[in-house]
């Protein structure tokens, strides 16, 4: 029998008091949040000069000057967060997906090692969220 809470349909009864249902609460509100706003910030660059974060060679690849890129990579972003509140499952993935790119893109960036090791991080946490999303929030039609 499923059941709903906070408007998040389960396969069997959840608790709020469920240390898990709270952990998938936690990554989902973060990952719909933090990419909205970074994603945002990409047009303002009021955190950062979100620029200098694109590799020489990626800046070589796409059309456009860094800063445009950065436009494209800041509506990918917010794209991400808004998957993440409407799918969760599937929007974990997909930020766990944008965050490996990154990472490869830092990685060529001799001076963000540091961040790229951050963004693991992330992207492991993103990949638990798909996954408790499998419990606390499948796929329409899949629960009974």
């Amino acid at each position: 029998m499923a059941t709903e809470v906070s408007g998040v349909r389960s396969a069997g009864p959840v608790s709020r008091s469920d240390p898990a249902y709270q952990a998938f609460l936690l990554l989902r509100t973060v990952f719909t949040v933090a990419p909205v706003l970074f994603g945002l910030d990409k047009f303002a660059n009021l955190l950062v000069d979100w620029p200098r974060y694109l590799a020489p060679w990626i800046d070589g690849i796409v059309p456009g000057t860094a800063q445009q890129a950065m436009y494209g990579v800041g509506v990918v972003e917010i794209v991400a967060g808004v998957a993440v509140a409407v799918a969760p499952r599937f929007g974990g993935l997909l930020v766990a997906a944008w965050l490996a790119g990154i990472i490869v893109d830092l990685l060529t960036i001799p001076a963000f090692y540091d961040v790229a090791l951050r963004d693991f991080g992330l992207l492991v946490a993103a990949v638990a969220l798909a996954r408790l999303a499998a419990k606390y929030a499948p796929a329409r039609g899949r629960a009974a």
